[in-house]
């Protein structure tokens, strides 16, 4: 007889809400280790800005999916589901529960439906769009309503660079419409479908949040996240790069470019106000993937 797939249990809910320290009670009384389900904490040296679990945290409880890769590479949602799916397999092989834990809506996706197709893109394919994202988003919509030749499906956010570079490769890779390919990509199993997943989603009223929000950007400056932004740079990374467009380091990096002239009161509130904006997706998430109710 199969053993059945091990059970997955989940701990999720927006950036600052408490996430890190209940997940590594949970793990220590239910005999578990952490996935980490951060898109900005597989990258190395991205410590700070990331609120990554610290040396002392992970000495507490076994993590997985930390430091992965260096800033400047890129690290796709199909690596991350290889990389789940192997902690899963070493943690039920040592006997422990695995408790994934954090709030990035495309990997949190992963356990609760399908997020890659295998469609393989042609070199061709990858160079021309590369070379359109280059030249802005406008110039990948344009290329995509030629070859859709219809209007663009409303499901498609077309003021997200990535999901439409994503969307224009496979309508130039397939020769199928949008709506085709999703409605084949939604009869697709989930690659932990066989999994028993279970859910908890933290929340705090927005007053909380936003207070909790504030402390933690006050800790990062204090704490490095000038210094992780300045190697950054010194990287010049590829602005469509998730290390480049993370909140916090984003804002640092634009400060250091222009010459430190906003004070640094104005760049403390300029990144409480991208977390916002972040936890404001974040909960459309939560909503999307049916972990949460509709009105915020």
């Amino acid at each position: 007889m199969t053993e059945p797939a091990p059970a997955i249990h989940i701990l999720t809910g927006p950036t600052a809400v408490g996430k890190t320290e209940t997940a590594l009670r949970w793990a220590e009384t239910n005999d578990a280790e952490i996935l980490s389900c951060d898109s900005v904490c597989v990258y190395r040296g991205m410590d700070i800005g990331s609120a990554k679990p610290t040396a002392d945290e992970q000495r507490r409880i076994r993590h997985h999916g930390l430091d992965l890769v260096d800033p400047d590479e890129r690290y796709s949602v199909s690596q991350y589901v290889t990389m789940a799916r192997a902690a899963i397999a070493g943690a039920h092989g040592r006997g422990k529960r695995l408790l994934v834990t954090g709030g990035s809506g495309f990997y949190l996706a992963a356990f609760f439906g399908p997020v890659t197709d295998e469609l393989e893109i042609p070199q061709a394919i990858t160079d021309e769009v590369r070379t359109l994202q280059c030249q802005g988003l406008p110039s990948m919509l344009l290329r995509l309503r030629e070859i859709e030749g219809q209007k663009l499906p409303d499901w498609l956010d077309v003021q997200n660079p990535i999901r439409v570079a994503k969307a224009l490769e496979r309508r130039l890779a397939s020769g199928r419409t949008l709506d085709a390919l999703r409605d084949e990509f939604l009869t697709r199993k989930g690659p932990f479908s066989d999994h028993q997943v279970t859910f908890e989603l933290l929340e705090r009223t927005d007053a909380d949040l936003k207070a909790r929000i504030a402390a933690r950007t006050n800790l990062m400056l204090r704490d490095g996240i000038i210094r992780e932004s300045e190697h950054l740079l010194e990287m010049k990374l590829d602005p469509e790069l998730t290390s480049a467009r993370a909140v916090g380091y984003r804002a640092v990096m634009d400060w250091l470019g222009g010459g430190k002239r906003v004070a640094m009161s104005g760049l403390a509130e300029r990144i409480n106000l991208d977390t916002w904006a972040l936890v404001r997706k974040q909960r459309k998430w939560f909503r999307r993937l049916g972990l949460a109710q509709d009105a915020e």
